[in-house]
């Protein structure tokens, strides 16, 4: 049985859906004014791997992510391109969803963009006036933090109305207290705007994410995941607009994943140490390797991303497809190994437990290391059948629907590569091992490592063609 830390409760909980075998998941998505860095996907990766363990689980996940596509970020990087605000949000919405294609995220069922939920927002702004949860200042709307009690139930802060939070609110509109908050923003000059009941304007962040949840999941769901940055003050105001609005408890578990800091400084462009995924990729560095660094350290710790652990990172693949690799060339006998499903049993009870503490990712980790040791004893030792090893592949590929961190094997390499390797057979038949070699040599740069053996020469695919 899952458990999971809420923190909503500040404690480990078991995991109950409100409806049996449906999870309704909700997730703060990109707000899409550049590309995604490192610390984005580290939430992101993380936010896979709960989904993938739900439905690994058994469980139906109905999932939504968000895109915001109009704040002050936006509205200023389009109008620094002159374009308009659909044309630059459409270019960094499709390079995201390209990104996450490349790091083997799953994608959501539903990409809401707040541009195009309006109506569910004024829905919303609208009973919160009626309720006298919102006041109107000039052509803007507020949500008055004081009229619920229960604010700050979610980052144990407590509030004062009286007093400034800066955080809060960025903008500079007229409100009765700095700690409340915009629902909806008046119409300003060089912005675009709505024509609604409630006003010409635009809404603010924390509305988006209220209207789009409850559209897709309901009135009260059963997770919502972001980063731990993003408790106070959004998901906070979440909370408030919500349940005022509804008279409903509006999410059972919040989950938030820990930052990233990279090589012990939090990450700036000033220092020089902001990533995007692509910036590694340029550099020569493997999906799946920065996939696999980002989901090594539990959620809820400070994750230090350094290249030393990146090129850890690909080592590690690299022994898991090296030992994948190997056993398919073992010859299988005709009688089973005992050893072998009793091994297997046991490394996926122990990935389960790992898994259901909290997504305790270094024990469901270690169960694989630890089966890939004792089966390397054995395929040296012992025989294994063709059963066996069916048993085995099947093992990983099951594991992997969790971690999606295994190169994507293909049956057949790129016929230019195949190519060479058959010229290389053919100097060394002709005894030529000169030439031989250096077509070797060549091929291993490209990351594809041979090996001749009795049944004659197979390859190791070391990174992405």
């Amino acid at each position: 049985m899952l458990r999971i830390f809420n923190t909503l409760t500040g404690r480990v909980e078991e995991f109950k859906p409100l409806r049996e075998g449906i999870v309704h998941m909700y997730t703060c998505g990109p707000t899409v004014y550049d590309y995604a860095h490192i610390g984005n996907f580290r939430t992101y990766v993380f936010i896979d791997l709960l989904k993938r363990y739900l439905k690994f689980l058994g469980y139906k996940v109905v999932h939504v992510m968000n895109i915001t596509d109009v704040d002050d970020k936006t509205i200023k990087g389009a109008n620094q391109k002159g374009i308009s605000l659909r044309e630059y949000t459409d270019f960094y919405l499709e390079k995201f969803m390209e990104d996450i294609e490349t790091l083997r995220i799953e994608k959501a069922d539903y990409f809401p963009r707040a541009t195009e939920h309006i109506d569910e927002m004024v829905k919303i702004i609208k009973v919160l006036l009626e309720k006298g949860y919102a006041y109107r200042k000039g052509d803007s709307i507020y949500f008055r933090i004081s009229s619920f009690p229960d604010y700050g139930k979610l980052s144990k802060t407590k509030i004062h109305p009286e007093k400034s939070y800066s955080r809060i609110d960025s903008d500079e509109y007229e409100k009765e207290y700095m700690s409340d908050f915009a629902l909806w923003k008046g119409k300003k000059e060089g912005e675009p705007f709505w024509k609604t009941e409630i006003g010409d304007g635009r809404p603010g962040w924390h509305i988006e994410c209220s209207a789009m949840s409850m559209k897709y999941l309901g009135e009260t769901f059963d997770i919502h995941v972001g980063g731990i940055d993003l408790v106070f003050p959004h998901h906070e105001n979440e909370i408030a607009q919500s349940e005022s609005f509804s008279g409903k408890k509006f999410v059972n578990y919040w989950i938030h994943c820990n930052h990233l800091i990279v090589e012990g400084e939090k990450m700036s462009k000033s220092k020089g140490n902001f990533y995007t995924l692509r910036d590694l990729i340029s550099k020569g560095w493997r999906p799946m390797a920065i996939r696999y660094l980002l989901l090594s350290t539990h959620y809820r710790n400070l994750l230090n991303f350094t290249f030393n652990g990146l090129s850890q990172a690909e080592q590690t693949l690299q022994r898991i497809e090296n030992f994948l690799v190997d056993l398919e060339s073992v010859r299988g006998g005709n009688v089973s190994n005992p050893k072998i499903k009793e091994l297997i049993g046991e490394a996926e009870r122990s990935f389960r437990e790992g898994m259901d503490d909290d997504l305790n990712i270094s024990i469901a980790l270690s169960a694989i290391f630890e089966l890939i040791k004792e089966l390397n004893k054995i395929t040296k030792e012992e025989t294994i059948s063709e059963g066996d090893k069916e048993q085995i592949m099947n093992f990983f590929k099951k594991i992997d629907s969790v971690l999606a961190i295994l190169p994507q094997r293909k049956k057949e390499l790129p016929e230019e590569i195949m190519k060479m390797i058959e010229e290389r057979e053919e100097a060394r038949r002709k005894r030529n091992f000169e030439k031989a070699d250096r077509i070797r040599e060549e091929l291993r740069k490209m990351g594809i490592i041979l090996e001749d053996t009795k049944e004659g020469v197979r390859w190791k695919v070391l990174k992405d063609l």
